[in-house]
């Protein structure tokens, strides 16, 4: 049908926002968290800002095609989402702009303005994690039906913060790290930088066994909170494109494992948005409640406009961003920071002398002063999350919930005071 069309562009734009400004959205978080490898913090952040540097505003180009044929094809279904979770929304964009001029302030600072430099980075690693977490909340109110049909129809508060809009979010920052980790070691790995490309292996791995974790618990929640979703999920178009996310995800863990970046940035990618069209299968025909694809449908000369419109546009759109992606994977916009990277990850290899010989693939590791104290921190932080996830999801009194939020506030401040302790 013609009403399916504009749907079909929303689902492409919003996976292709997920896999792309997810991956960058990642790279903040590991500046957030940088420290435990054997590179150091600062060539991790040096390597994270490099990486993203050439691609992270293109990559905006899909939530913002998004938006342009959602509210022109979906004037009401358009609408009411942006009204009733107009408080996530909001958030996003804030995140987002934050994001950026902490990005374009990074580069004013000199080496030896430490603390304007770390209070940059800092921002720009927390508006890399609150963004995702607030635009997951939003598909999570949409998933199981917390949109009602009008005007602010919907409360303002519980449409987002609920138990599988919450656990979306933290989905979402799960799948932003993951992705971040396969994409930045095949990028060490391209500077031919060894440690780099070993902390984020190690990276990608853990993160991956996290957000498949997550997944699971999320279906768990689904099955509680959102039967009709659920039975989505498990039946028909929903099941098989859960299966596929599943072996791609398997697949992305092996090929990590044996040092295959290349592969598995692509398998990544496909697990990633294979969990946004499970979603869509799952919950069609339905847009909000009540309200069908086709009722939603502005008129039929708005769509054929509208489709003409993407289709010229892709002309120019897509085979410009080809070029630009490929040009990024072969290296052709590294600037003068890149063989830095390499250079100053290689030194600390070499530094530290008979011992990187004891250990696997002859890599040493230089463990400074505070290490076991940022482990048990790092731990502290782990086990929070955990727990106020837990609680906000599967508690009913409360108080729970309280102590849920309690506990993922402790999460973000121990995070925060990690990423703002100075290096050494």
């Amino acid at each position: 049908m013609l009403a399916d069309v504009p749907m079909v562009f929303i689902l492409t734009g919003i996976a292709a926002y997920t896999v792309l400004s997810g991956a960058d959205f990642g790279a903040g978080l590991w500046t957030l968290v940088p420290g435990g490898g054997r590179a150091g913090a600062a060539v991790t952040r040096d390597h994270t800002r490099h990486a993203i540097g050439p691609v992270w505003e293109a990559n905006h180009v899909w939530l913002i095609f998004v938006l342009t044929v959602a509210w022109t094809c979906y004037p009401v279904a358009f609408g009411s989402i942006v009204s009733t979770l107009a408080i996530p929304l909001f958030i996003a964009a804030i995140g987002i702009i934050f994001r950026g001029t902490a990005y374009a302030l990074r580069s004013q600072f000199a080496h030896g303005e430490e603390r304007g430099v770390r209070l940059v980075e800092s921002l720009f690693a927390l508006s890399s994690v609150l963004t995702p977490f607030a635009l997951a909340t939003v598909i999570g109110a949409i998933a199981i039906g917390r949109v009602p049909v009008g005007n602010a129809r919907g409360d303002l508060v519980t449409s987002w913060l609920n138990p599988v809009s919450v656990l979306a979010g933290v989905l979402a920052v799960a799948f932003s790290g993951y992705l971040a980790a396969v994409y930045l070691a095949a990028d060490a790995r391209r500077l031919d930088s060894r440690p780099l490309a070993r902390d984020f292996r190690v990276r990608a791995l853990v993160s991956g066994v996290v957000a498949g974790a997550l997944a699971l618990a999320g279906l768990l929640v689904i099955r509680a909170s959102a039967p009709s979703l659920w039975h989505g999920l498990t039946s028909g178009p929903g099941l098989a494109l859960v299966i596929v996310s599943a072996v791609a995800g398997v697949l992305t863990m092996v090929l990590v494992w044996f040092g295959r970046f290349g592969p598995a940035r692509a398998s990544a990618a496909l697990a990633v948005a294979a969990v946004i069209a499970g979603w869509a299968a799952a919950q069609a025909p339905q847009v909000l409640p009540g309200l069908t694809v086709a009722d939603a449908a502005a008129g039929r000369s708005t769509l054929i406009a509208t489709i003409v419109g993407v289709a010229v546009g892709a002309v120019v759109l897509v085979p410009s961003l080809a070029v630009l992606y490929s040009l990024v994977l072969r290296g052709r916009l590294d600037t003068a920071e890149a063989p830095k990277v390499a250079e100053v990850a290689e030194v600390a290899e070499v530094a530290d002398g008979p011992a990187a010989a004891a250990e696997p693939g002859g890599v040493g590791r230089r463990r400074p002063a505070g290490a076991p104290r940022d482990r048990l921190a790092g731990a502290f932080a782990v086990a929070t999350l955990v727990a106020g996830t837990g609680l906000l999801v599967f508690a009913d009194p409360a108080w729970a919930h309280g102590l849920g939020a309690v506990a993922l506030i402790a999460c973000a401040v121990t995070v925060f005071a990690l990423a703002a302790r100075p290096a050494g």
